[in-house]
């Protein structure tokens, strides 16, 4: 009962709650894992989901130092791509959230996201271009209602040829890597078989879906020239 009394009334510090998150690095346990039991243990004395999943990215990096570093007089400088893994990681952080990660100001975030064209809708952070769609056809996407309420967001729609699935990103691009990634595997867990794992080996799945955009000019050229013929 004593040992229960101490215990209780024992605040770790924030030195003391990285070394644990190192220590389940070392397990090989995940940045969530790692934080639901730390909220377990510690509850309101826990760090937050946040920060550890930044602690174990800079354990990724092979940075191991637990002490807070020096900071200069002069603003932290971050390249755009930082910016851009943090949100293929996840696009839904806030302002605060990402200033704490870059240890930068909120400000400092704001100015780079509207330099590259972000703007948050929904929770998320998308880019703040013309949407433009490219569907295949299939009878529930060229229904009345579908097409009326697709004017109603002022989305501009592709033309697509009827049989032509060959122009379809998500045959020509995601269901072939999803075929390549799945071949001749078997799955021991949950986390092992996420679809984005599957698709992208390093995890970056918005990168992996810019890519396949970018190559619908040229797979569109190839239909043409193919004269309806079927090709690879």
């Amino acid at each position: 009962l004593y040992n229960s009394l101490n215990m209780s009334k024992f605040v770790p510090n924030k030195v003391y709650l990285r070394g644990i998150l190192l220590h389940y690095f070392i397990q090989k346990k995940s940045a969530a894992e790692a934080h639901r039991i730390l909220v377990q243990t510690y509850g309101d004395n826990a760090l937050s989901d946040t920060t550890c999943s930044d602690w174990f990215r800079r354990f990724k990096n092979n940075d191991f130092e637990l002490e807070d570093k020096e900071r200069s007089g002069a603003p932290k400088k971050f390249q755009d791509k930082e910016l851009e893994q943090l949100f293929d990681e996840d696009p839904s952080q806030t302002l605060s959230e990402l200033g704490k990660i870059l240890q930068v100001d909120e400000s400092t975030i704001s100015k780079r996201l509207k330099g590259l064209g972000m703007i948050q809708k929904q929770g998320h952070w998308v880019p703040h271009d013309k949407v433009i769609l490219l569907h295949d056809n299939a009878r529930p996407h060229v229904a009345k209602p579908v097409k009326t309420y697709l004017e109603t967001l002022k989305w501009e729609v592709l033309p697509h040829p009827p049989y032509s699935p060959d122009i379809a990103p998500s045959d020509f691009h995601l269901f072939r890597s999803m075929a390549h990634g799945l071949a001749d595997r078997r799955f021991h867990s949950y986390e092992e078989a996420q679809w984005e794992k599957v698709v992208s080996s390093d995890g970056q799945y918005m990168s992996f879906f810019r890519r396949g955009i970018y190559v619908l000019p040229e797979r569109w050229e190839k239909v043409v020239s193919s004269d309806g013929q079927y090709f690879k």
